[in-house]
């Protein structure tokens, strides 16, 4: 067949080299016609059908990020010209993971499977390789307890790795989910104990992955163990020890709205369920062991070990699955809002620490005042539970979110869960105004439309429009923004502000992904194999992706994908063979592979 082949960007300028792709695409046997059409393309019909009839094109491939942007013009094109419609086909580099510069010879690929008119999924096949039945799970949010509790149910090992000194993630420090309002420790907290309890799953705390050798079906893994310090079997969480440490440091699980001691527990169910020491904060271990150490004396348990160190532990397993999850936008390089500033602009997630019954304030609404830190002597900015409550709260989308100078993704989360405050607000304050901001508002989800207009009934100031700028004049905060359906602009004096902060991949991930050879795509996330048909698997074979670290999700979805990946590895265990390595296949062996498979189609059409 006499074949053509057109290149255009639709979503991102960056990404594979196209003028490089369109050069080999020249040398393949079958193209007549290559054409590099830009960064969003405007067609002309006319020109397209005289270009097409000119070459006698049979069959026209569209290579791109997402080629189905251009594909209808192209059919209607090729029929025109007299050729059969069904003869566009695309070579998606999106859709096969093929986004970024470095995956030049994955795109050459993708395009010579199109222009022989075979899919790239049935050529790039990589050999099965035998499975070692245990697991390793990377993180320990929500998703990473979800994987890791269907398969040690199903009687297989695994191992669950988690960073920080607790399980649970960021779920751990919410106060309700959205659209049902329940409680989100009711939820997460049973599946925490699950597994501190489960025989068949070896928790590891204060760990990361640090080197990773072998291939698909057997991986050998060096897992980094930092010392607790504290002996988390003989430790009974009594809190002698905290009570009688002498250092105080902000809380990382409060968001820094309130202080923790040096050795403390990062909440009362935290699993597994014992005090740790911080080591950048113990006096003990900074000094070398010169001073301090009043907690090893209190303990009542002698389970305090202030000398520990470090250890390296190896692990083989069959199949990682990567659930490190995400962290949030810093607001303050948005200068133009004025956290880190302004002591009551606030980022979504020190607001859910300050709603939640367990937080810092008892789920009280207040203003920050200002308190004396005895230790150091000087003022801190704190949220005191006998402080004021606000008279207004504005609520501003999209902080870092679909802003070319930032994130250009919708984080997909903020909509709803900056609903879900607004409803908080009126709920625990009723006579405050609350004003929200928002772009667009996406509420894509089940009952998520509906709790969307039930916030708008509950007297919630729904504003459509972009913040320009919050401000302080005379000693009130004012935001000032637009509202696009009135068609004017709005200055509004608010006590609080709670800034509707997007997602980004968690710290850490690059240097996993370059450990494990799993590619990341433009935005940092991990990629997976097949945008579409295969989502859960990375092209490194017995790597699996679940939750936020393959892109934003919500709780259900995040959920949903975990249990995926824990069938995904199940079924590879009880088959006894999984995946190779789709990266060790060379674009030689891809283009045979094309060439054989177009062949057979050739001789048996009806196949």
């Amino acid at each position: 067949m006499r074949v053509g082949v057109f290149f255009g960007q639709i979503l991102k300028e960056q990404g594979v080299n196209l003028e490089a792709v369109a050069n080999y695409a020249r040398n393949l046997p079958e193209v007549e016609a290559v054409r590099v059409l830009g960064y969003r393309p405007r067609l002309d019909r006319a020109a397209l059908l005289a270009e097409v009839r000119a070459a006698r094109l049979d069959r026209i491939v569209l290579g791109g990020d997402c080629p189905g942007y251009l594909k209808p013009a192209f059919t209607r094109v090729l029929a025109d010209a007299g050729g059969n419609p069904d003869e566009v086909r695309l070579a998606s580099f999106r859709e096969h993971g093929a986004q970024t510069g470095d995956a030049l010879e994955r795109a050459k690929a993708v395009v010579a499977c199109a222009v022989r008119g075979v899919p790239f999924t049935l050529v790039a096949t990589p050999k099965l390789t035998n499975v070692n039945p245990a697991t390793l799970v990377v993180g320990a949010g929500v998703a990473g307890i979800q994987a890791a509790l269907e398969i040690a149910d199903a009687g297989k090992k695994v191992y669950l790795v988690e960073r920080a000194a607790t399980i649970g993630g960021h779920m751990a420090m919410f106060d309700k989910t959205f659209p049902t309002l329940d409680c989100a420790a009711c939820i997460l907290t049973p599946k925490m104990v699950a597994v501190g309890d489960h025989d068949l799953i070896d928790l590891m705390t204060c760990a990361e992955v640090q080197k990773v050798s072998g291939g698909p079906g057997a991986y050998k893994v060096k897992v980094l163990k930092r010392a607790r310090r504290v002996d988390q079997k003989a430790c009974t969480a009594c809190n002698a020890c905290s009570n009688i440490c002498p250092i105080s440091v902000w809380s990382e699980f409060d968001s820094r709205l309130s202080h923790r001691k040096a050795i403390y527990m990062p909440f009362p169910q935290a699993v597994p369920n014992a005090c740790v020491v911080d080591p950048e904060s113990c006096t003990y271990v900074l000094s070398d062991g010169s001073r301090c150490g009043v907690c090893r004396k209190k303990c009542p348990k002698d389970c305090i070990d202030l000398d520990e160190k470090d250890k390296a532990v190896d692990l083989e397993v069959g199949n990682i699955i990567l659930a490190t999850g995400y962290d949030l936008f810093d607001a303050r390089r948005i200068e133009r809002y004025g956290y880190g500033k302004l002591p009551n602009v606030l980022t979504s997630l020190e607001f859910e620490r300050m709603t939640n019954a367990a937080g810092p304030t008892g789920g009280k609404i207040v203003l920050k005042t200002k308190k004396l830190n005895k230790r150091l002597k000087i003022e801190e900015q704190v949220a005191d539970p006998a402080g004021p409550a606000p008279k207004s709260v504005a609520i501003i989308h999209c902080v870092g979110s679909r802003d070319a100078n930032y994130n250009s993704y919708c984080s997909r989360v903020c909509c709803m869960y900056s609903l879900k405050f607004a409803h908080l607000v009126r709920e625990k304050l009723p006579q405050a105004a609350c004003h929200e901001f928002y772009i667009d508002m996406r509420a894509f989800g089940k009952g998520y439309e509906e709790f969307m207009e039930r916030i708008k009934a509950e007297g919630t100031r729904v504003v459509r429009g972009r913040t320009a700028q919050v401000c302080e004049v005379n000693g009130q905060m004012v935001v000032k923004g637009e509202d696009i359906l009135s068609d004017k602009l709005v200055e509004i004096p608010v006590d609080l502000v709670i800034l509707a902060v997007g997602v980004v991949p968690a710290p850490g991930t690059q240097e996993l992904a370059q450990r494990l050879g799993v590619p990341r795509d433009s935005d940092g996330w991990f990629s997976e194999l097949n945008y579409n048909a295969d989502p859960t698997l990375t092209e490194r074979g017995g790597v699996f992706v679940a939750g936020m670290c393959q892109g934003p999700k919500d709780i259900p979805d995040t959920v949903a994908q975990a249990s995926a990946v824990a069938a995904g590895v199940l079924r590879a265990i009880a088959s006894g063979r999984g995946g190779g390595d789709l990266s060790a296949l060379s674009l030689s062996e891809i283009e045979a592979r094309a060439r054989d498979l177009s062949a057979a189609l050739a001789a048996h059409p009806s196949r």
